[in-house]
């Protein structure tokens, strides 16, 4: 099958992994900015981080015949400390325009405190400013429906917001029709221990639909699996969804939604 990655942590991989995706079918894979799996000390950090990303990540896809477009922002994680997320902020405009970078994401929401949500908005107007796409985290766990509805919240407040262009990713069962009822695009993580299981996905496919949702495998420095993708759609033909309908999920919407950045080409 051909299928797209439209969410990667390719940073924290090996390159024995695009082999695999490759093997798989991976046509193109596209790389938000997020963690190091450590919390980076200077804004020359996330320099060097979105040169790698803009840079040396798209040389390694290449290799394996892969496309790599990747988002730029300062991630949730290390987002409470405004002065020095102003920082980072401020290093955007140089990248901007290069070849691979489709707008920006993940911003969103870690602890749910003042400091992150004005940072996000902070974010959400930088891409106003450029007409670009936006990609959302949402937090984990306990903390994720009242970061989502505080997400949504804030998103409303932005009149000039076009809502097909945003997508919010890490949805879950209880949080994915608020998010499509708003009129934004969904995404489901598909992790081995947390966020949404293949099955759990799946379900959520068959109770919601397939419009303007999409899967990723968001592969990190923690336990993920960059082949969660393929593997999700091997159980949803075990599950007798048709070529159409794998299709649509994993390859159709996903080049639907990237291709609002003029920079998305397969």
């Amino acid at each position: 099958m051909s299928y797209i990655e439209p969410h990667a942590h390719m940073v924290s991989r090996t390159t024995d992994d695009y082999e695999r995706l490759a093997i798989a079918g991976c046509e193109a894979l596209c790389e938000p900015a997020f963690w190091a799996g450590f919390d980076r000390s200077s804004a020359d950090g996330f320099y060097d981080y979105f040169r790698q990303l803009t840079e040396y990540e798209p040389k390694r896809a290449a290799r394996y015949g892969i496309k790599h477009f990747c988002w730029l922002c300062i991630n949730p994680k290390e987002a409470d400390d405004p002065g020095f997320a102003r920082e980072v902020m401020a290093l955007i405009p140089e990248f901007i325009g290069r070849e691979n970078v489709l707008g920006i994401g993940e911003i969103g929401l870690n602890k749910n405190t003042h400091s992150e949500l004005k940072i996000f908005e902070e974010h959400v107007q930088i891409a106003l400013d450029y007409d670009l796409p936006i990609l959302i985290h949402t937090p984990h766990l306990e903390d994720k429906l009242k970061g989502t509805k505080l997400i949504l919240d804030s998103l409303a407040s932005f009149s000039k917001l076009d809502r097909s262009k945003v997508i919010i990713d890490h949805v879950e069962e209880h949080t994915v029709a608020h998010v499509l009822d708003a009129g934004y695009w969904a995404g489901m993580t598909l992790y081995p221990e947390s966020k949404c299981t293949p099955n759990r996905a799946i379900d959520i496919l068959e109770v919601y639909g397939s419009e303007n949702i999409w899967m990723n495998s968001a592969c990190d420095w923690g336990v993920s699996d960059p082949m969660a993708v393929p593997k999700c759609a091997l159980e949803m033909k075990r599950r007798k969804h048709t070529p159409e309908m794998i299709r649509k999920v994993t390859y159709d919407n996903p080049a639907k939604f990237l291709s609002q950045s003029p920079r998305f080409r397969l």
